[in-house]
Order: structure tokens, then sequence, then C-alpha cells
């Protein structure tokens, strides 16, 4: 899932603004999942002493979930957002040794502001299928 994406080349296209004002647009079309997904990318990437390759991961994860055109149209109903899930679960698996409950108390309180209340174990459930995916994509690129 992730060894194939270079995320160096979507890393000019992230801001912080332009990630904040896709979420207010999109957040409810792009949905609960990727919304989440970004806002841990974005707050680990807040935490001061995160390596610079891992910094460029998830600028390059980010940076395709701003950028408007991308392999599949954001706006088509029910897909459109299908391929910037899966590139933020690879940023995801990635960084996960980063993702720390503070890292994830600041994404919970803040995907408030786009969904109102929201219940917990629907956002760690979103983790887990993240890590279990990431984790059957590795076992079966090494057999």
């Amino acid at each position: 899932m992730t060894r194939n994406i270079d995320y160096g080349k979507y890393e000019k296209h992230y801001s912080n603004e332009g990630f904040f004002k896709k979420l207010l647009k999109y957040a409810k079309k792009a949905g609960l999942k990727a919304v989440y997904m970004g806002l841990l990318l974005y707050y680990v990437l807040q935490k001061p002493n995160i390596p610079k390759h891992i910094k460029g991961i998830i600028i390059g994860g980010l940076g395709y979930f701003i950028l408007p055109i991308d392999l599949i149209p954001d706006l088509l109903p029910g897909i459109g957002y299908t391929d910037d899930i899966a590139i933020l679960a690879g940023a995801l698996v990635y960084v996960s040794f980063y993702i720390d409950d503070e890292v994830r108390r600041l994404a919970k309180s803040k995907i408030k502001d786009y969904f109102g209340r929201v219940d917990d174990m629907e956002l760690e459930d979103i983790e887990e299928s993240v890590y279990k995916d990431g984790e059957n994509v590795n076992e079966n690129e090494n057999q």
C-alpha cells in the first residue's frame, strides 16, 4: 500500500491553511475516516523533533488530500475520496509510532468541529483498521 507511493511529489500542495480550508469545505463529503486520519497526521506533524523523512511522508499525504485533482475526482459520490483515504492510511502506517495519546486527544477534539459528537470507539476502529490493513499489505509484500 505505502511502498509504491511517492509522497514527495505531493509535498508542494500542502499548507496548514489549505488543509483546514479543505476540511471546512468538504469534511462531510470526505467522511469521518478521511478527516480523522488527516487530523492524526496533522497533529503528528506539529510535534517537535519529528524526523525529516516522517515530516515528508505526512506533508505528502496531506498534500495529496488537499490536491483538487487526483486519481479519483473527489466530487464523485461514494468513491471520490477512496484514493485520498488510501494515501492517508499509507502515511499513517508509516508514522504510527509517533501517534500518542496527545495526538489522538487533539484529533478527537478537532473532529467535533466538523461532525459534532463522535463516538470514541468509532475513531479507535478507524485506527485499528488502518494498522491491520497495513500489516496485511506488509505480510503480502514479504511473501
